[in-house]
Order: C-alpha cells, then sequence, then structure tokens
C-alpha cells in the first residue's frame, strides 16, 4: 500500500493569500474545518468538525511553519495513530502552487489503513475543491 497521498493544484492567487487560507485560524474555519488553529511550532490544534461527518475531531502539533511549509501531525478523533500532513507553496509567474502529502497513513491497523487512506485521498480532493472555492469567492480572483 502506497503512504502518502500527494495533491497539487496551481491557484492564481498570490502565495500569501494561499498561505493565509491555510494557516489563519478564521479562514481555516470558513473553507475547511472549525479550527483552533495557530501556525506556529509547537502549537496544539483542535479541528471539529460537524456532527454529521465520521470523525467528529481531528488533533494534533504544529511541527513546522515557515513561510511557505507548514507541517502537523493528524491524529482522527478515536484513533491514537498519528500521521503527518504537509502543505507547501510555491510562487509561480502565474499564482501559486500547492502541494499538500499526507503522510503515516499505513501506521494504522492494516484494513484500516486501507479505509483511511481512501476516506483521506477522497476528503482532501473535497479540501483542494473548497480552497479553490473559497479563494475564488473571498479574494475575488481566478
Amino acid at each position: 500500500m502506497k503512504d502518502f497521498i500527494r495533491k497539487e493544484q496551481l491557484f492564481s492567487h498570490s502565495i500569501d493569500n494561499v498561505w493565509n487560507a491555510i494557516t489563519k485560524q478564521e479562514e481555516i474555519s470558513t473553507w475547511f474545518i472549525k479550527a483552533d488553529f495557530k501556525a506556529e511550532t509547537g502549537y496544539k490544534y483542535t479541528f471539529t468538525a460537524s456532527p454529521e461527518s465520521n470523525c467528529t475531531e481531528i488533533t494534533g502539533e504544529v511541527k513546522q511553519a515557515t513561510p511557505y511549509t507548514l507541517i502537523y501531525t493528524w491524529i482522527v478523533g478515536g484513533t491514537t495513530t498519528e500521521t503527518t500532513v504537509k502543505w507547501e507553496l510555491t510562487e509561480t509567474n502565474n499564482g501559486t502552487k500547492l502541494i499538500l502529502e499526507h503522510s503515516g497513513i499505513s501506521d494504522y491497523p492494516s484494513e484500516t489503513a486501507v479505509k483511511m487512506f481512501g476516506d483521506f485521498n477522497g476528503g482532501w480532493d473535497n479540501c483542494i475543491s473548497e480552497l479553490s472555492g473559497y479563494l475564488k469567492q473571498t479574494i475575488h480572483a481566478g
């Protein structure tokens, strides 16, 4: 089984606009999940999803928050498996390239790992789509 998910997306928005969208608590809470989050190394965060979702809470710790790389651990409520999420932004001629990687998924028990990989893969597709919609609506560009 592949141990990580990788997503790439190009945005026609400035690197700072994309960075703010993935690191500012107020912005994350608008397009992703209600967040108690600070892009500060060592900050222990909590994402609280709606009760309708399969998972109501995600916790972890910010490991790196340097422009323009954000790395944090990811622990799904009801589990003890720690995985890692990395967001990396690069400025392009036309905006910003985002690379998202979620690794360590094979650390879940075998059948759970397969299910989580599928859930995370689809979840990150939806997440990038929501981020794109948020940037288009909020920043009024692209």
